[in-house]
């Protein structure tokens, strides 16, 4: 399932989606929150520019926004169906849901836009 060559694996992993060799950020760990963005300017394996372009990554925002609505309706399903919770606590419960993923999500909707550009070449930085 995640074999190097994969996109999935680029996506999740967020390694260069070109070799899919070494990750696109600098701190690995979206966790340290003042890090999350922080990416590499070129892979040092393949030497592929992340940037592609100027404002490259504003397109991506357009993927969170999307990954950020199917993370709430699904926060919302669970606690209001499953849990049996009433509007107010369902819709905190998006909220708590949103903030608790939000550093995953940026680095999530970085990756699957990438992806959507660039595929994996397995020559890619060899000599």
């Amino acid at each position: 399932m995640l074999k190097k060559g994969s996109k999935l694996n680029s996506i999740l992993t967020g390694s260069c989606p070109k070799c899919q060799n070494e990750s696109m950020y600098e701190d690995k760990n979206p966790l340290h929150l003042s890090k999350v963005l922080k990416m590499n300017e070129n892979c040092s394996h393949c030497g592929f520019k992340y940037q592609i372009e100027p404002s490259f990554f504003y397109g991506a925002m357009y993927v969170s926004y999307g990954l950020n609505v199917a993370v709430g309706i699904a926060a919302f399903i669970v606690s209001f169906v499953f849990f049996g919770a009433n509007i107010e606590q369902s819709f905190i419960a998006i909220i708590v849901t949103l903030v608790v993923l939000f550093p995953f999500v940026l680095r999530l909707s970085r990756n699957l836009y990438i992806n959507m550009f660039v595929s994996y070449d397995p020559n890619a930085g060899r000599k």
